[in-house]
């Protein structure tokens, strides 16, 4: 009897939307279907964490942890398998990746689920793909910072008011300067945390500069602070200028839309011109109808839903379960709830929020805040690698 090959739904990004997607594919896909999870990285990139890390050092090698465990506890998990590469392009049938694997760049998939997020200015995200010269990255952007006394964080989003709180606890007597392009701070969400984040921004002593973009020059901020140096200025839109010897820079998001060029057509009917995100439907098919056996989920669908981890999570499982239906002859029938925006968002080494904008749609008014003291310097990262199943004997397993 001829053995069948196993067909190929495949998974575009191993971040934790498409960690989850694969996941959940894994568990309810039947035998003659593999799920591979395409993905640049050497290890896992645990990206709530590198705002801290960046600037609190010896957990920094923590933050990078093998995918060797994706599905060890899946049916079968073995079938399934990470496949270390980019996507080039993406076509109908096939992905082009950026090398070879098992022999051929071209990989075949029955359906695919788009997980690539969005990209982040370093330290939100590392300028490598290998785990050894991203711990090294960290190292050093944490001696840049130790070594300068004034630093300007530039964004008012989730990482640059985590990023201001933290250094202004671990670095007391630096000056510490938050700069935003608008008045209200992290804009999506219920202005009580904005005066929430203000009030903690004076209780510490960071200063904040809002109203006008900061301009960042072609090369990017020299970064040359220490001892001798000379301050450089951080200029803005309007004139004013603010005193530097460390700029860093947390500034929004780029989507990874660049695959999508192999599809061919009008690239408006696959993304959103004004963002770029790609349009989707209630069932996370790609909005385009050439195209029903495509999903897209996380950061990079246009969802109507907040660009996060818990929100992306959900999207997983519903294009899950509809990609199995499909394989079972059947159709795609769940579909995704989109609820208010919500965070849990650190303001210092132990203090932190959660915060969630009122439900309108069931009457609520008031925003959901729960203030807490209770968060780690290393932010339970080794509890983070319980979560995703590596098993870890000595110390020395934190450096694999």
């Amino acid at each position: 009897m001829t053995t069948q090959p196993l067909r190929n739904v495949v998974v575009v990004g191993g971040s934790y939307v498409g960690m989850a997607a694969a996941k959940e594919l894994a568990n309810l896909l039947p035998a003659s279907h593999r799920v591979l999870l395409v993905e640049p990285h050497s290890h896992f990139h645990h990206l709530f964490a590198f705002p801290r890390f960046a600037i609190v050092p010896s957990y920094e090698h923590k933050a990078f942890i093998p995918y060797s465990s994706v599905f060890s506890e899946a049916p079968d998990g073995a079938r399934n398998q990470v496949v270390r590469a980019s996507v080039s392009s993406l076509h109908p049938q096939h992905v082009t990746l950026d090398r070879e694997w098992q022999g051929s760049r071209d990989l075949p998939f029955e359906y695919l689920v788009a997980a690539t997020g969005t990209r982040l200015a370093p330290p939100g995200s590392m300028p490598s793909e290998d785990k050894a010269p991203s711990v090294r990255y960290l190292q050093t952007y944490q001696q840049g910072i130790k070594q300068a006394h004034s630093v300007v964080v530039i964004g008012g989003g989730a990482v640059g008011v985590q990023m201001a709180c933290d250094l202004k606890e671990v670095y007391p007597d630096k000056t510490i300067t938050l700069v935003h392009s608008r008045e209200k701070l992290m804009p999506v969400y219920h202005e009580a945390l904005s005066n929430l984040i203000r009030a903690r921004f004076e209780t510490l002593g960071i200063n904040l500069v809002t109203g006008s973009r900061a301009v960042v020059p072609p090369g990017g901020f020299p970064n040359n602070g220490g001892e001798g140096r000379k301050p450089f200025d951080v200029r803005l839109q309007d004139g004013r200028a603010v005193s530097a010897e460390f700029a860093i820079l947390a500034t929004g998001q780029i989507p990874n839309n660049q695959f999508l060029t192999g599809l061919g057509g009008p690239q408006g009917a696959l993304v959103n011109p004004a963002n770029g995100f790609i349009r989707v439907r209630p069932t996370l098919q790609f909005q385009d109808e050439r195209f029903p056996h495509l999903f897209a989920v996380g950061d990079i669908a246009e969802t109507g839903a907040h660009k996060a981890a818990r929100p992306g999570a959900v999207q997983a499982a519903v294009a899950a379960k509809n990609i199995a239906a499909l394989v079972a002859g059947g159709e795609p029938v769940e579909t995704i709830t989109v609820a208010p925006p919500g965070i849990h968002l650190t303001l210092g080494l132990t203090q932190n929020v959660i915060f969630r904008n009122p439900n309108t749609a069931a009457g609520d008014t008031e925003p959901v805040i729960k203030l807490k003291d209770d968060g780690q310097e290393d932010m339970n990262i080794e509890g983070v690698w319980a979560r995703r199943g590596v098993r870890v004997v000595s110390v020395q397993d934190y450096h694999l």
